[in-house]
Protein backbone atom coordinates (compact mmCIF):
# COMPACT_ATOMS: atom_id res chain seq x y z
CA UNK A 1 0.00 0.00 0.00
CA UNK A 2 1.44 3.36 -0.73
CA UNK A 3 0.24 6.11 2.12
CA UNK A 4 0.60 9.82 2.09
CA UNK A 5 0.95 11.37 5.20
CA UNK A 6 0.55 15.05 5.86
CA UNK A 7 1.50 16.14 9.31
CA UNK A 8 1.41 19.84 10.54
CA UNK A 9 1.88 21.29 14.26
CA UNK A 10 1.82 25.21 15.35
CA UNK A 11 3.59 26.21 18.30
CA UNK A 12 3.09 29.52 20.04
CA UNK A 13 3.97 30.62 23.33
CA UNK A 14 1.87 33.05 26.15
CA UNK A 15 4.92 35.90 25.67
CA UNK A 16 7.75 35.85 23.09
CA UNK A 17 10.95 32.83 24.24
CA UNK A 18 14.33 33.72 24.16
CA UNK A 19 15.15 30.36 22.46
CA UNK A 20 13.66 27.27 21.55
CA UNK A 21 15.14 24.29 21.15
CA UNK A 22 13.46 20.92 19.38
CA UNK A 23 14.28 17.54 18.88
CA UNK A 24 11.92 15.80 16.21
CA UNK A 25 11.49 11.79 15.81
CA UNK A 26 9.33 12.16 12.75
CA UNK A 27 11.64 10.33 9.58
CA UNK A 28 10.44 7.03 9.52
CA UNK A 29 13.52 4.16 7.91
CA UNK A 30 12.84 1.90 5.35
CA UNK A 31 12.83 -1.82 6.61
CA UNK A 32 11.59 -4.39 4.57
CA UNK A 33 8.08 -3.83 5.74
CA UNK A 34 8.38 -0.38 4.50
CA UNK A 35 9.64 1.57 1.68
CA UNK A 36 10.49 5.52 2.45
CA UNK A 37 9.14 6.70 -1.45
CA UNK A 38 9.34 10.90 -0.26
CA UNK A 39 10.01 12.68 2.96
CA UNK A 40 10.67 16.12 4.21
CA UNK A 41 10.59 18.26 7.24
CA UNK A 42 10.34 22.27 7.34
CA UNK A 43 9.99 24.34 9.87
CA UNK A 44 8.68 28.20 9.25
CA UNK A 45 11.20 29.71 10.75
CA UNK A 46 15.03 31.25 10.55
CA UNK A 47 16.95 27.80 11.83
CA UNK A 48 19.08 25.14 10.87
CA UNK A 49 18.02 21.29 11.10
CA UNK A 50 20.81 19.50 11.98
CA UNK A 51 19.91 15.33 11.04
CA UNK A 52 21.82 12.73 13.20
CA UNK A 53 20.80 9.41 14.75
CA UNK A 54 20.34 8.27 18.20
CA UNK A 55 20.81 5.87 20.36
CA UNK A 56 18.35 3.29 19.33
CA UNK A 57 18.95 4.42 15.47
CA UNK A 58 16.11 6.77 15.46
CA UNK A 59 16.82 9.33 12.22
CA UNK A 60 16.29 12.60 14.53
CA UNK A 61 16.37 16.58 13.72
CA UNK A 62 17.05 18.97 15.91
CA UNK A 63 16.96 22.75 15.68
CA UNK A 64 17.44 26.05 18.03
CA UNK A 65 15.88 29.61 17.21
CA UNK A 66 16.50 32.34 19.08
CA UNK A 67 15.14 35.70 19.50
CA UNK A 68 11.37 36.74 20.48
CA UNK A 69 10.15 33.60 18.90
CA UNK A 70 6.27 33.53 19.87
CA UNK A 71 4.90 30.91 17.30
CA UNK A 72 6.13 28.58 14.32
CA UNK A 73 5.03 25.65 12.54
CA UNK A 74 6.71 22.28 11.66
CA UNK A 75 5.56 20.66 8.45
CA UNK A 76 5.77 16.93 7.68
CA UNK A 77 5.17 15.61 4.65
CA UNK A 78 6.16 12.16 2.99
CA UNK A 79 4.78 8.86 1.05
CA UNK A 80 6.00 5.58 2.14
CA UNK A 81 4.95 2.10 0.64
CA UNK A 82 4.17 -0.47 3.08
CA UNK A 83 4.15 -4.39 3.09
CA UNK A 84 1.75 -6.46 5.61
CA UNK A 85 3.98 -8.60 7.23
CA UNK A 86 1.91 -9.80 10.11
CA UNK A 87 3.41 -7.81 12.72
CA UNK A 88 7.14 -9.54 11.86
CA UNK A 89 9.42 -6.42 11.72
CA UNK A 90 12.86 -7.46 9.76
CA UNK A 91 15.94 -5.49 8.60
CA UNK A 92 15.22 -2.66 11.19
CA UNK A 93 18.21 -1.05 12.53
CA UNK A 94 19.21 -2.69 15.50
CA UNK A 95 22.55 -0.96 17.76
CA UNK A 96 21.43 -2.87 20.82
CA UNK A 97 21.13 -6.45 22.02
CA UNK A 98 17.59 -7.55 22.90
CA UNK A 99 18.61 -7.95 25.95
CA UNK A 100 18.54 -4.20 26.62
CA UNK A 101 14.73 -4.07 26.01
CA UNK A 102 14.45 -5.76 29.65
CA UNK A 103 15.28 -2.46 31.18
CA UNK A 104 12.20 -0.94 32.89
CA UNK A 105 11.91 2.46 33.14
CA UNK A 106 9.56 4.85 35.49
CA UNK A 107 6.86 4.42 32.67
CA UNK A 108 7.00 0.71 32.17
CA UNK A 109 8.21 -0.81 35.68
CA UNK A 110 5.93 -3.44 36.43
CA UNK A 111 5.53 -3.62 40.11
CA UNK A 112 2.80 -5.76 41.74
CA UNK A 113 -0.05 -5.15 40.13
CA UNK A 114 1.58 -5.31 36.80
CA UNK A 115 2.77 -8.59 37.60
CA UNK A 116 -0.19 -9.84 38.99
CA UNK A 117 -1.96 -8.47 35.91
CA UNK A 118 0.47 -10.60 33.20
CA UNK A 119 0.18 -13.49 35.16
CA UNK A 120 -3.43 -13.72 35.12
CA UNK A 121 -3.48 -13.31 31.49
CA UNK A 122 -0.73 -15.70 30.28
CA UNK A 123 -2.46 -18.37 32.58
CA UNK A 124 -0.53 -21.69 31.83
CA UNK A 125 0.37 -20.85 28.36
CA UNK A 126 4.09 -21.92 27.41
CA UNK A 127 4.03 -20.62 23.92
CA UNK A 128 5.63 -17.53 24.23
CA UNK A 129 4.43 -16.03 20.87
CA UNK A 130 1.04 -16.91 22.00
CA UNK A 131 1.20 -15.54 25.62
CA UNK A 132 2.11 -12.21 23.75
CA UNK A 133 -0.31 -12.05 22.03
CA UNK A 134 -2.79 -13.05 25.29
CA UNK A 135 -1.42 -9.90 27.25
CA UNK A 136 -2.24 -7.87 24.02
CA UNK A 137 -5.75 -8.91 24.10
CA UNK A 138 -5.88 -8.35 28.00
CA UNK A 139 -4.26 -4.79 27.64
CA UNK A 140 -6.91 -4.32 25.29
CA UNK A 141 -9.30 -5.37 27.47
CA UNK A 142 -8.29 -3.63 30.78
CA UNK A 143 -7.73 -0.24 29.79
CA UNK A 144 -10.35 1.76 27.57
CA UNK A 145 -8.94 3.69 24.75
CA UNK A 146 -8.89 7.32 24.95
CA UNK A 147 -7.58 9.16 22.60
CA UNK A 148 -7.24 12.52 24.64
CA UNK A 149 -6.14 11.19 27.84
CA UNK A 150 -3.23 11.44 29.48
CA UNK A 151 0.01 9.30 28.79
CA UNK A 152 0.39 7.29 32.00
CA UNK A 153 2.61 4.30 33.01
CA UNK A 154 2.14 0.99 33.14
CA UNK A 155 1.02 1.13 36.58
CA UNK A 156 -1.10 4.24 36.32
CA UNK A 157 -3.17 2.93 33.10
CA UNK A 158 -3.52 -0.24 35.24
CA UNK A 159 -4.91 1.48 38.18
CA UNK A 160 -7.20 4.21 35.93
CA UNK A 161 -8.54 1.90 33.50
CA UNK A 162 -7.63 4.30 30.91
CA UNK A 163 -5.31 6.26 28.69
CA UNK A 164 -3.97 6.88 25.52
CA UNK A 165 -2.76 4.39 23.26
CA UNK A 166 0.99 5.49 24.54
CA UNK A 167 -0.33 4.10 28.11
CA UNK A 168 -1.75 0.72 26.49
CA UNK A 169 1.54 0.55 25.13
CA UNK A 170 3.24 0.78 28.61
CA UNK A 171 1.26 -1.71 30.24
CA UNK A 172 1.93 -4.24 26.93
CA UNK A 173 5.73 -3.17 27.45
CA UNK A 174 5.86 -4.04 31.55
CA UNK A 175 3.97 -7.17 30.80
CA UNK A 176 5.96 -8.28 28.20
CA UNK A 177 8.78 -7.87 30.33
CA UNK A 178 7.73 -9.37 33.24
CA UNK A 179 7.09 -12.33 31.22
CA UNK A 180 10.56 -12.24 30.23
CA UNK A 181 10.16 -10.82 26.51
CA UNK A 182 12.22 -7.67 25.94
CA UNK A 183 9.86 -5.17 24.33
CA UNK A 184 10.20 -1.50 22.88
CA UNK A 185 7.87 1.01 22.22
CA UNK A 186 7.01 2.26 18.77
CA UNK A 187 5.58 5.64 17.44
CA UNK A 188 4.30 6.55 13.92
CA UNK A 189 1.59 6.69 11.87
CA UNK A 190 -1.78 4.71 11.06
CA UNK A 191 -4.01 4.73 8.50
CA UNK A 192 -7.35 4.26 10.71
CA UNK A 193 -10.39 2.70 8.87
CA UNK A 194 -12.92 5.16 10.90
CA UNK A 195 -10.91 9.00 11.72
CA UNK A 196 -10.31 10.09 14.37
CA UNK A 197 -10.62 13.60 14.08
CA UNK A 198 -7.76 14.20 12.36
CA UNK A 199 -5.32 12.31 14.06
CA UNK A 200 -3.26 9.20 12.71
CA UNK A 201 -0.12 9.48 15.02
CA UNK A 202 -0.10 6.35 17.05
CA UNK A 203 1.83 4.82 19.37
CA UNK A 204 2.32 0.61 19.57
CA UNK A 205 4.69 -1.85 20.47
CA UNK A 206 7.64 -4.66 19.64
CA UNK A 207 8.09 -7.61 21.37
CA UNK A 208 10.95 -10.04 20.85
CA UNK A 209 10.34 -14.14 20.06
CA UNK A 210 13.19 -16.69 19.87
CA UNK A 211 13.62 -17.83 17.01
CA UNK A 212 11.29 -15.28 15.16
CA UNK A 213 12.26 -11.72 15.93
CA UNK A 214 10.99 -8.87 16.59
CA UNK A 215 7.12 -8.76 16.34
CA UNK A 216 4.74 -5.72 16.54
CA UNK A 217 1.35 -5.42 18.76
CA UNK A 218 -0.89 -2.80 18.18
CA UNK A 219 -2.97 -2.84 21.79
CA UNK A 220 -5.46 -0.07 20.74
CA UNK A 221 -6.77 -2.31 18.42
CA UNK A 222 -6.00 -5.72 19.63
CA UNK A 223 -4.05 -6.51 16.31
CA UNK A 224 -0.26 -7.32 14.72
CA UNK A 225 0.28 -4.05 12.94
CA UNK A 226 -0.70 -4.04 9.10
CA UNK A 227 0.61 -1.98 6.08
CA UNK A 228 -1.61 0.51 7.48
CA UNK A 229 1.03 1.32 10.28
CA UNK A 230 3.79 3.56 9.44
CA UNK A 231 6.70 2.64 12.04
CA UNK A 232 9.10 5.73 12.60
CA UNK A 233 10.92 5.57 16.22
CA UNK A 234 11.20 2.66 18.60
CA UNK A 235 13.00 3.42 22.64
CA UNK A 236 12.31 1.67 25.96
CA UNK A 237 9.03 3.55 26.62
CA UNK A 238 7.11 6.75 24.71
CA UNK A 239 9.42 9.58 26.32
CA UNK A 240 12.59 8.29 24.39
CA UNK A 241 10.42 7.30 21.26
CA UNK A 242 8.30 10.70 20.98
CA UNK A 243 8.00 12.49 17.68
CA UNK A 244 8.63 15.98 19.19
CA UNK A 245 10.43 16.74 22.53
CA UNK A 246 11.10 21.01 23.09
CA UNK A 247 12.51 23.28 25.48
CA UNK A 248 12.38 26.88 25.67
CA UNK A 249 13.84 29.65 27.59
CA UNK A 250 11.55 32.68 28.83
CA UNK A 251 8.67 33.42 31.06
CA UNK A 252 5.28 31.77 30.05
CA UNK A 253 4.03 28.20 28.74
CA UNK A 254 4.11 27.02 25.86
CA UNK A 255 1.40 25.02 23.93
CA UNK A 256 1.42 22.67 20.68
CA UNK A 257 -1.40 22.35 18.51
CA UNK A 258 -1.60 19.86 16.06
CA UNK A 259 -3.86 21.16 13.01
CA UNK A 260 -3.64 17.81 11.01
CA UNK A 261 -2.65 15.09 11.12
CA UNK A 262 -3.62 12.55 8.16
CA UNK A 263 -2.53 9.49 6.57
CA UNK A 264 -4.13 8.69 3.01
CA UNK A 265 -4.22 5.66 0.68
CA UNK A 266 -2.90 6.07 -2.57
CA UNK A 267 -3.12 3.33 -4.04
CA UNK A 268 -3.43 -1.04 -3.04
CA UNK A 269 -0.54 -3.29 -4.69
CA UNK A 270 -2.51 -6.38 -6.64
CA UNK A 271 -0.95 -9.24 -5.66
Amino acid sequence: MRIKVHHETLFHFETPQKAVLQALRLTPRAFEAQHVAAWRIDVDMDCHLAASEDAFGNITHAFTAEGAVEHFKVLVEGEIETIDMAGVVRGAREPFPVELYLRPTDLTHAGESVGAFARKAIGDTTDPLARLHKLMHACHEAIAFDAAGAELSAVQALAAAKGDAASLAHLFIASARWSGAPARCISGYLLREEPVGTESLHVWAEAHVEGLGWVAFDPVHAVGPTDRHIRVACALDHLGARPVRSSHSGAGAGKSDVRVVKAQAQRQWQS
